[in-house]
């Protein structure tokens, strides 16, 4: 099992003829995605890789219903198509495009929020990798060679450090059941607690490992939310232990700004959550091993 996408999606490719959609499309395709249409204004009849292009979501979902998209639309117009997509009757969207106007954002969680709850959209994103369920489908960036099939969720706002604590993995056996990127944006369609709901909730997701980072509050609501509701491991790493107030650190959400927001302080309030800290980015891999292995032994 796997949460949010498996090969089950149908799946529409918004801005399918850009550079960057054609690859991504390719590299979904083969990696056992069911890719069924693409979206770019003006070029419909056309095809890529064999998947029809249409001028207009709705078209698309209509002709092939469609149930998730994924964004390739530069940032002046990705949040417009976000919301078209909803109106097409789309139920998940990942927005991969980073630099996304604030207000651009504001207005897309505005316009979800006012759906009714049985047809509202799940945003992920944007400025993320995607989501990936190894061996069942791939919806965004990520190198699928990395990724062995097993019972490991990841969550994280870094898509890198996603990689990362993967290829670790995969170097001891340990498999993940989905890897979702929520973005590095101070404004994101979904949080770590969205996130971490679903894996508690999958019968075949054992552990968590969660990726946080300086700045913002979702990695203080994910403590209180595994500390109320979680009963499997979880294992972080919170990135920016050496950053400096007020200063951006990569992502456009890593910065701090205001008390809670520091690496030192998450690292905290996770730890008396019962959440097993990764001290350093090289020893994630090892980390989820023991704790692992820790949850095996009698209580």
């Amino acid at each position: 099992m796997s949460i949010l996408v498996d090969a089950t999606n149908k799946v529409l490719v918004q801005g399918i003829t850009g550079r960057i959609g054609q690859f991504h499309t390719q590299e979904m395709m083969q990696g056992g995605t069911n890719v069924v249409a693409g979206v770019t204004p003006g070029r419909s009849g056309e095809a890529v890789h064999g998947v029809p292009v249409y001028d207009t979501a709705r078209e698309a979902v209509a002709d092939t219903a469609a149930d998730t998209s994924i964004v390739f639309v530069p940032p002046p117009f990705a949040a417009d198509a976000a919301m078209e997509a909803a109106s097409a009757g789309i139920r998940l969207c990942v927005v991969i495009t980073d630099g996304i106007p604030a207000q651009d954002m504001m207005r897309l969680k505005r316009f979800l929020r006012h759906l009714p709850d049985e047809t509202r959209m799940t945003l992920i994103g944007p400025n993320c990798a995607g989501i990936i369920s190894p061996g069942k489908a791939l919806l965004g960036i990520m190198p699928e060679h990395i990724y062995l099939p097993g019972r490991v969720g990841i969550v994280g706002r870094s898509g890198t450090l996603g990689y990362e604590a993967a290829d670790q993995m995969r170097a001891l056996g340990i498999g993940v059941s989905t890897s979702v990127g929520i973005g590095g944006d101070p404004i994101n369609g979904s949080s770590f607690v969205d996130v971490l709901q679903r894996f508690e909730a999958d019968e075949e997701t054992d552990a968590v490992v969660m990726i946080g980072e300086i700045g913002g509050p979702q990695e203080g609501a994910a403590a209180s939310y595994i500390r109320q509701h979680m009963t499997k491991p979880v294992i972080a790493y919170v990135a920016g232990l050496s950053a400096p107030p007020g200063r951006r650190m990569g992502h456009a959400g890593a910065i701090i700004q205001a008390a809670g927001e520091a690496a030192s302080e998450k690292v905290e309030l996770l730890k008396d959550a019962g959440v097993a800290i990764a001290p350093t980015p090289s020893e994630i891999g090892e980390t989820v091993q023991a704790t692992l292995a820790q949850a095996k032994q009698p209580a």
